[in-house]
């Protein structure tokens, strides 16, 4: 059984809540693209946790977790993430942690690259969280990575790094009239980084492709969601990986896999962080009343995230695109405050109505087109079954499950792992 948990819409729609909920149920968790650009957030039994590079599964211990060739991984900040979570007494060894020795390296200089890129648009920035991920992608495909496994290797991968920051500077220097980067300075960062996590690295393909055919239930966790993927997202305001769902196998070293399900995640109403077209914005106090309540602030920077209605053009896209099979639909509870609730159901285009997700310029000129519905106005964060919700609380999920086309399996009333209804 192959699983992706995967993000219908901007990212931050509570996908680590889902995979730390489900994965009681799998035997592996996978994270198959991405960095420490963004973060899961997951409250349980061991407390509040806000993970940017390791699997979701890592708070069971009897799941095995999978850190797959499509990532790039700061080995810094991996190696601090590990000392917050073992402090926290969760278990995290190399039965229980494997990391793809294809997985790619975000270095120090891709951090600088970035910022000074950042810098360097001003007013036409692209909203990067300056953490070096479009950078290091980059690299990638350039050739000119350094990937986990080259850690086991240390001659080759100096010689390596030599021509590599030799190139790199050329950038640095020539482009940006910044400082050059020292190769001592980089050398020892990968042994004070790279060294304590060697025990961890293997060939994750093989050890998947063998867990596969051994029955193992697989669940595949993304990172961000559908409109920020490089391909099909609000490009160039996404991010630099693949976060759909049609990757999961490619970026966990199983190609010759197939996902057998896909649970698409969505906020019952829509947040976004960073730049880039918004079209269901809201401002002034009702934004402020709605980010309030739902706590929204970007788990990896703290940013204020952007907040608006459900987006059912959006939505609907995302749905589409991830291929999801059924819904989960988070953060429910947080609209109980509000006895109208905003729903953004079609995109007005240069005055042409429309309930389809616009390209380019047309989404630059998009104006929401709202409706209101009722609000339920009560705690509904008891409630454990579809009949203890509401009238209001039911009928609004029902009106979103059919304007998406697709079944809402999982509603969370709350933050807590047992928080939610399964229809």
């Amino acid at each position: 059984m192959l699983s992706a948990i995967v993000g219908i819409n901007w990212g931050d729609e509570g996908k680590g809540r889902m995979v730390d909920l489900l994965s009681e149920n799998y035997d592996v968790v996978v994270r198959y693209q991405g960095g420490n650009n963004a973060g899961h957030t997951v409250i349980n039994h061991l407390g509040k946790f806000i993970l940017n590079l390791m699997p979701s599964g890592i708070l069971r211990p009897e799941v095995v977790n999978v850190m797959g060739n499509g990532m790039v991984i700061d080995l810094e900040h991996l190696h601090k993430e590990m000392g917050k979570l073992i402090s926290a007494g969760v278990k995290i060894t190399p039965e229980n942690l494997k990391i793809s020795d294809r997985a790619v390296i975000c270095l120090p200089y891709h951090v600088m690259q970035d910022c000074l890129e950042e810098e360097r648009l001003a007013d036409a920035k692209y909203g990067s969280t300056r953490r070096g991920i479009a950078p290091v992608y980059g690299d990638k495909y350039m050739k000119k990575a350094i990937r986990i496994g080259d850690l086991l290797q240390p001659e080759a991968l100096k010689k390596h790094l030599e021509g590599v920051i030799e190139w790199k500077n050329l950038t640095i220097e020539k482009v940006y009239g910044a400082q050059p980067v020292s190769f001592d300075a980089i050398w020892e960062w990968l042994k004070t980084y790279g060294d304590p996590i060697k025990e961890f690295i293997c060939d994750t393909s093989l050890y998947l492709d063998e867990a596969e055919k051994a029955g193992k239930k697989i669940m595949f966790e993304a990172q961000l969601g559908a409109l920020r993927d490089i391909d099909f997202g609000i490009y160039p305001y996404t991010s630099s990986s693949n976060t759909i769902a049609a990757y999961a196998p490619i970026g966990s070293g199983i190609p010759n896999h197939k996902l057998h399900n896909v649970v698409g995640v969505m906020k019952a109403y829509s947040t976004c962080v960073g730049e880039g077209p918004f079209t269901c914005e809201m401002f002034g106090k009702e934004a402020e009343d709605l980010r309030e309540a739902g706590g929204e602030y970007g788990a990896a920077t703290g940013r204020p995230r952007r907040v608006g209605p459900f987006d059912i053009p959006a939505s609907r896209y995302g749905v589409r695109v991830q291929g999801a099979d059924e819904i989960a639909l988070t953060k429910m509870d947080v609209l109980s405050g509000f006895e109208k609730i905003p729903v953004c159901v079609a995109y007005d285009v240069n005055g042409t109505i429309t309930k389809n997700f616009p390209f380019g310029a047309d989404l630059d000129a998009a104006k929401p087109v709202v409706e209101y519905v009722d609000g339920w106005n009560c705690d509904i964060t008891k409630c454990r079954k579809p009949e203890d919700l509401p009238k209001a609380a039911l009928d609004y999920v029902r009106y979103i499950e059919k304007e998406v086309g697709c079944k809402i399996k999982y509603v969370s009333v709350g933050a807590e792992r047992e928080e939610y209804i399964e229809f």
